[in-house]
């Protein structure tokens, strides 16, 4: 692990395998670190095409303040199936204390199975800036300026 950790503490839920492994890293240089599907030794959930599910984790943490946890994709399980975090990057706010779900949807034309313990997103700590929101008659001008999707071009 890196030489800047910040200490998220997780609480074991009674849905969790506890041979599962805690949220982890893959290598050191990785940002964000793989969650496990906890079901149920020997247990897994079909996800149906078109299908969005819920995938325990089996914990719950406490997020330093200032901070929260993103859920993503993990890329090689986007690749090679159908399946995507839904609300990606999914938000985990430093003030929630319940289960840490994740939201898998099938966008594939397959049925996709999630076995117990496999790897289903990985979690990024991120810190949080709150803004302060103020209503203005006018806004600064940029070359941009309205030009939506697609308006800067391919190039």
């Amino acid at each position: 692990m890196g030489s800047n950790n910040t200490l998220v503490k997780v609480k074991l839920l009674e849905n969790f395998d506890r041979e599962l492994q805690l949220p982890g890293y893959e290598t050191d240089g990785a940002a964000g670190a793989d969650v496990r599907a906890s079901i149920g030794p020997g247990e897994s959930i079909t996800i149906k095409p078109g299908e969005r599910t819920l995938i325990p984790t089996g914990l719950a943490m406490e997020i330093p303040f200032g901070y929260e946890i993103q859920v993503r994709p993990r890329s090689g399980l986007s690749f090679k199936t159908g399946l995507m975090v839904c609300n990606s990057p999914g938000t985990i706010d430093c003030d929630y204390r319940g289960e840490v779900k994740v939201i898998l949807g099938n966008l594939g034309s397959n049925n996709e199975l999630i076995n117990h313990g496999e790897r289903v997103a990985q979690l990024v700590l991120a810190p949080v800036t709150q803004a302060n929101y103020e209503v203005v008659d006018e806004l600064g001008e940029t070359d941009r300026g309205a030009g939506g999707f697609g308006s800067t071009g391919k190039k």
